[in-house]
């Protein structure tokens, strides 16, 4: 019997399942486990079911063209081929495509990445901006090609004939279109100053609009300062843009509605509010001059010299109350000043010394005893009608008798 080495074996193996055409170009149904994306872009994970197991790898170059993100417990059909890793002498299924079971792989990845920026408030009413009511220049991110510039440009010079349009042409399908997308909006958000950005395209399939639902799309619009309206496909088509936008146009013809206003519309409620502005002056002219009329018509423009007699009249009235006021108050102002003269007059000292008394003086001190004095001092006395000097000859108290 022949003994072969471990790598005769797995080489053997290996070129044994690379002949099976049923192991070439297999689809695979089961869930997802064990996933997990290294660095280097490869994805290793398990597919399983109620009883068996199948190693899985999808490198790179297959795995960068995933529109959604796989993870554990997720029913996938995996496409691919079986072949033998020799060095470890294991078998596993090469995969080239990975689809969800059940949905497409461009719905899951759109409600992945919703799921996503919704939680992360990208989509928050809060955050949306009104748009201007008189917008002088527009931004236009597009495609120079399609039905959709002409639409814009046709609604928005119907509209407002002096309305500026300026357009950033971009492509609005296929790899690289959502970078060049998000650099538009960038471009007038930051270096072309405009009112109002429009960003969108004409309609088409989920792929051909997938550009308006990838992430550096959505995050542009919900950064950018200027209000911006997104108008992707037709009515019924949404994209993530449509959720960031500020405002969203069902087609881009109704965006165009939004961001212009209607120059007949606004002549329209110029006229209505001139209209009322001049049956407001006029009903005000009308109340002014019933006013005016009723001043005219009143007694003191009818009659101006009654009504000063009157007023004359009752001036006179007035002087003379004031009149006897001020003399009553006179008079006991009068009665009151003679009451106080009269004490006055009763504790006057001049009156006291004509009924036959003086004022005695020492040194211009005056005199109220005898302890105030010596013998032989001077004194002076003071009587109404002049002063007698006196020398002290002798002291004598009530009690000397």
């Amino acid at each position: 019997m022949a003994v072969h080495s471990v790598s005769d074996v797995n080489r053997y193996l290996k070129d044994l399942l690379a002949g099976e055409p049923l192991l070439q170009g297999i689809s695979v149904r089961g869930e997802i486990s064990n996933f997990k994306q290294y660095p280097s872009g490869h994805c290793y994970f398990t597919l399983k079911d109620t009883n068996s197991a199948l190693k899985c790898v999808m490198f790179r170059s297959r795995a960068q063209y995933l529109r959604f993100l796989p993870q554990n417990g997720m029913q996938v059909v995996a496409g691919g081929s079986i072949a033998v890793y020799e060095r470890d002498g294991v078998y596993q299924l090469y995969v080239d495509r990975l689809l969800p079971e059940g949905t497409g792989d461009l719905a899951l990845a759109f409600e992945q990445l919703k799921e996503k920026l919704a939680a992360e408030g990208l989509f928050d009413p809060a955050r949306k901006q009104p748009l201007p009511a008189f917008p002088k220049k527009i931004g236009v991110v597009t495609s120079s090609a399609g039905a959709v510039l002409r639409d814009i440009y046709r609604v928005s010079k119907r509209r407002w004939p002096g309305i500026q349009l300026v357009l950033y042409p971009v492509q609005v399908q296929g790899e690289g279109a959502a970078e060049q997308i998000a650099r538009g909006i960038d471009f007038f958000a930051e270096e072309y100053a405009v009112d109002v950005i429009i960003a969108g395209r004409g309609g088409g399939s989920m792929e051909d609009l997938w550009a308006f639902n990838e992430e550096p799309v959505v995050r542009a619009i919900a950064a950018c300062p200027v209000p911006l309206i997104s108008a992707v496909g037709h009515e019924t088509d949404f994209t993530l843009a449509d959720f960031a936008a500020d405002v969203r146009a069902a087609t881009p013809s109704q965006a165009a509605e939004l961001a212009v206003p209607d120059r007949a519309e606004v002549m329209r409620q110029v006229e209505n509010l001139t209209g009322q502005l001049t049956r407001q002056v006029q009903r005000e002219l009308a109340l002014r001059r019933q006013r005016l009329e009723g001043l005219l018509n009143s007694r003191v423009m009818r009659e101006p010299q009654s009504m000063l007699a009157e007023r004359r009249q009752r001036l006179d009235f007035l002087l003379a109350g004031l009149q006897r006021t001020a003399k009553a108050e006179l008079q006991s102002k009068q009665h009151k000043l003679g009451l106080i003269l009269n004490r006055l007059a009763a504790i006057n000292p001049v009156a006291v010394m004509g009924r036959g008394y003086g004022i005695v003086t020492k040194q211009d001190k005056l005199v109220s005893s005898i302890q105030t004095v010596e013998i032989d001092d001077e004194l002076q006395l003071t009587f109404t009608d002049g002063h007698v000097q006196a020398k002290v000859l002798a002291k004598i108290g009530k009690g000397d008798g």
